[in-house]
């Protein structure tokens, strides 16, 4: 069943003005979307000039007024890298320099197919850079810093996209599924008609962004870039008192967009070791004593920022926007682990918490787990996403679609060698329209002792 949202008070932040002007000329009018008619149903986007996937997903599919584009890879599918990303010099800033020209005008093209500018009807980006740091035991020391340079894809970035630029967001993880490929890039659009407008970082994120937008705003939706702990000396501070900093800035971010924090619908945090994730939750029933949003929690990030162990990523709803808020809960799925709903459902979006193959009680069952003494049998990483899908139609039957509305997923593996099944399985449950997808490694265990797999997921609710 569905609940709508109370109202959310201004009291955290008080009534001061945070305002400052856009990083586009324009007022606020212009992320107006034009009066056209837009198709909210999902629709499958194939460009004609870009390799098709490997696994069975769609490259891009339009629904409920956004693009949902799959993770891009530099791999021609057949080979590994595409001969239009090798190069002979095996320098990290030749290659990832290569290989993001590649991506982004394949996703360019991609954009393109389903009727959009990449450049100016891009939202929000993800990338995820590949790095063999830190370690696991570096992770569990509380040291984040995955000691690469994103600048190569920076500068390819700039060349794509106009002002202002999406949100971004962009972490180290262990590895991609194509050897050797050092970046994958994952992006939302909207389909509205309208144009973004950027707003500048705070003078504490200044560096951490690179002068990149803080937040856009388009149309009834504000996008949050991924912020790193501060403001100043955070750094330095325990995991809950980051996160508690990190809230605090992504607040005024949201006021200065025109929204606030309880009118978020969706959270991405990463951190570093998983066992931070209850001092996660500490600050998150502070931040958002009732009404949280959905929520993606993430180990195993290389973040930003020297020192910082959390970045934080939020999606909004305007405050003069007209769409509704509403908190989805079902007794026929576990609830939500930690301070977060099962899923939030605002306009005719559907956002789910993490999906992870456990119990009410953070337990992965036996019956998902390889018994010790039997460590041949059984197909562990298949059963756990078969359970958690059955648990993923559930919440959305409770919010008035179903699974075969599912349009975008991101994977978090522990280890690669669990790919293929939960792959396999996954798609047995979507014969027609396969959702965009973008996999992971990250290298780990994850947050519930045998669990193999992490799931986000957005569906379409009409």
């Amino acid at each position: 069943m569905t609940t709508t949202r109370r109202a959310f008070t201004q009291g955290l932040l008080g009534a001061a003005s945070l305002a400052p002007a856009p990083l586009f000329a324009q007022n606020r009018a212009a992320s107006t979307p034009s009066p056209k008619a837009v198709d909210l149903a999902p629709r499958a986007v194939w460009p004609g000039g870009v390799q098709k996937p490997l696994m069975p997903y769609t490259p891009a599919i339009t629904a409920g007024g956004w693009l949902f584009v799959a993770g891009q890879l530099a791999s021609d599918f057949k080979t590994g890298i595409d001969p239009a990303a090798r190069s002979n010099d095996l320098a990290h800033p030749v290659r990832l320099g290569l290989q993001s020209k590649l991506v982004l005008s394949n996703l360019a093209e991609t954009v393109a197919a389903a009727g959009l500018d990449m450049s100016k009807d891009t939202a929000r980006i993800w990338q995820w850079y590949t790095s063999p740091l830190p370690t696991l035991a570096v992770f569990k020391k509380g040291d984040t810093s995955p000691q690469i340079s994103a600048v190569p894809h920076l500068v390819e970035q700039d060349r794509v996209f106009k002002q202002p630029l999406p949100a971004s967001t962009g972490i180290g993880i262990k590895e991609l599924m194509v050897k050797d490929t050092l970046l994958e890039i994952e992006l939302i659009g909207v389909a509205d008609g309208g144009t973004n407008v950027g707003f500048p970082a705070l003078s504490s994120q200044s560096s951490a962004l690179g002068g990149r937008s803080s937040a856009v705003r388009r149309g009834d939706w504000v996008f949050l870039a991924a912020d790193p702990a501060g403001p100043a000396g955070a750094a330095t501070g325990k995991l809950r008192e980051q996160t508690d900093a990190t809230l605090a800035k992504l607040a005024k971010m949201a006021e200065m967009a025109g929204s606030s924090l309880g009118r978020a619908v969706k959270a991405e945090v990463f951190i570093g070791d998983p066992s931070g994730f209850a001092e996660i939750d500490a600050a998150w029933a502070k931040w958002f004593p009732t009404n949280p949003p959905a929520r993606i929690v993430v180990p195993y990030s290389g973040l930003s920022k020297k020192g910082s162990q959390v970045e934080i990523a939020l999606t909004l709803l305007a405050n003069d926007s007209n769409k509704r808020i509403e908190t989805v809960s079902t007794d026929k799925a576990p609830k939500a682990i930690g301070h977060v709903p099962q899923a939030i459902k605002a306009g005719n979006l559907l956002f789910l918490s993490q999906q992870l193959a456990v119990d009410e009680n953070g337990k992965v069952p036996e019956s998902l787990t390889r018994h010790p003494s039997f460590p041949y049998y059984g197909q562990p990483a298949r059963q756990q996403m078969k359970y958690m899908l059955k648990n993923v139609a559930a919440i959305c039957e409770a919010a008035g679609t179903s699974l075969s509305n599912v349009v975008r997923r991101a994977c978090f593996h522990d280890h690669g060698v669990h790919f293929a099944e939960s792959m396999d399985e996954w798609a047995a449950h979507f014969p027609q329209l396969k959702p965009v997808s973008t996999t992971i490694i990250l290298g780990g265990p994850l947050q519930a002792a045998g669990a193999h797999t992490l799931l986000d997921l957005i569906a379409y609710a009409p």
